[in-house]
């Protein structure tokens, strides 16, 4: 059905292109620095998922600071969506966390993504009682 593996260089072109099919970018981020900036952290932490035409369907980015990982870049492409590879990428995820000992996992939805809420608190993650800031230190233009 499908496969999970690790980002692979050729993969950049499809990876970015399915993160816009999904709406996840935006203006200040560009998605190509977002993945290097990635590959420095560790190369496993970006995984994609293929279908069975080998092309790229999902993907999700996974990282942790020793306490507290975080994933990003939850995405399905809107034609492969409700078919558990979400659901599939997140058990990785959290495995991928859990081989590293880390004890806890964040994500952040934005506001109105009522989907994304409903999807998450189906996989058991609740609302924690913090504000969630930033601070940009780079601009990608």
């Amino acid at each position: 059905m499908y496969v999970t593996r690790p980002f692979g260089e050729a993969d950049r072109e499809a990876l970015i292109a399915l993160w816009q099919r999904c709406e996840l970018t935006r203006a200040w981020n560009d998605p190509s620095l977002d993945i290097d900036r990635k590959l420095v952290d560790s190369s496993d932490g970006l995984l994609v998922a293929e279908g069975t035409d080998g092309a790229i369907v999902a993907s999700v980015m996974v990282g942790h600071d020793g306490h507290r990982g975080w994933v990003n870049y939850v995405a399905v492409d809107p034609a492969h969506q409700r078919q558990g590879i979400a659901r599939q990428l997140m058990v990785e995820a959290e495995q991928w966390l859990l081989d590293r000992q880390c004890p806890k996992l964040n994500l952040q939805v934005r506001a109105g993504n009522i989907e994304a809420l409903a999807f998450y608190e189906s996989l058991g993650y609740t609302v924690d009682a913090c504000v969630s800031m930033g601070k940009r230190l780079i601009a990608d233009e």
